[in-house]
């Protein structure tokens, strides 16, 4: 079986999607440190201007080392500000009538829990219904895995039966010093390979890594398909290819 462990980012790109889609299940890492200004807590958006940074307010003062789940949201009205930032860009946007109204909701009823996780939970979920993505998926706090870094990431390998891991290329550094933790349980560790796909945007020029939220809005029922263009073969950890 085919896994992914990822954390529970704040209006994912569309590479966190493409690894979603790929795998036999998804277990969202939640149990581990919050890092402040990290994708955690906020992301991109294509405006006028560019990219422009989408933050969620968070309490972080006192809290150093606080996990994931733990982490609370400062002020609630920042849903109401993100609403009118996503509205003044994407107005224009040919699907903004048919997915805006059911994103606002989704996002007002996850902020409403008043934790960072609860909210990235809810917006991936209703991204995957808009994007027709079926994975299965469960927190790491209900696994309760032991261990630290790639050891922590094994042990959720195996208990949720995984002989494949799939994990964002980013990650590759800490996994090869661990790569034991992997080793020992006989899982196959594979890098995620992509290369971002171009696709109509409001303005001009096309300015790649915004939030998937982009894509839909700009691309509807072909937002999907889009991602998956993107997706080349992975590779095999330490393999630069």
């Amino acid at each position: 079986m085919r896994i992914a462990i990822l954390q529970p980012t704040f209006l994912p790109w569309l590479g966190w999607f493409d690894i979603a889609d790929q795998v036999d299940a998804l277990v969202i890492l939640d149990d581990v440190a919050f890092s402040k200004q990290s994708w955690q807590q906020r992301n991109r958006l294509r405006t006028p201007n560019g990219l422009e940074y989408a933050t969620v307010p968070v309490l972080s003062a006192g809290r150093s080392g606080q996990a994931i789940l733990d982490v609370e949201i400062a002020d609630a009205r920042f849903a109401g500000k993100l609403e009118r930032m996503i509205s003044g860009s994407y107005a224009g946007a040919p699907y903004h009538k048919e997915f805006f109204p059911s994103f606002c909701e989704a996002l007002r009823k996850a902020a409403g829990t008043g934790r960072l996780s609860d909210l990235n939970l809810g917006l991936i979920v209703w991204f995957f219904s808009a994007l027709g993505i079926s994975t299965r998926w469960q927190t790491s706090s209900t696994l309760q895995a032991a261990g630290k870094r790639g050891e922590h990431v094994a042990a959720l390998c195996e208990l949720v039966g995984a002989s494949e891991y799939l994990s964002p290329a980013g990650s590759e550094d800490y996994l090869l010093k661990d790569r034991d933790a992997f080793d020992r349980r006989k899982i196959q560790v594979q890098l995620h390979e992509y290369t971002h796909p171009q696709y109509r945007q409001v303005f001009q020029p096309f300015i790649p890594f915004a939030s998937v939220l982009d894509l839909v809005l700009n691309e509807g029922p072909r937002a999907l398909e889009t991602i998956r263009s993107g997706r080349r073969a992975p590779r095999a950890l330490g393999n630069a290819g």
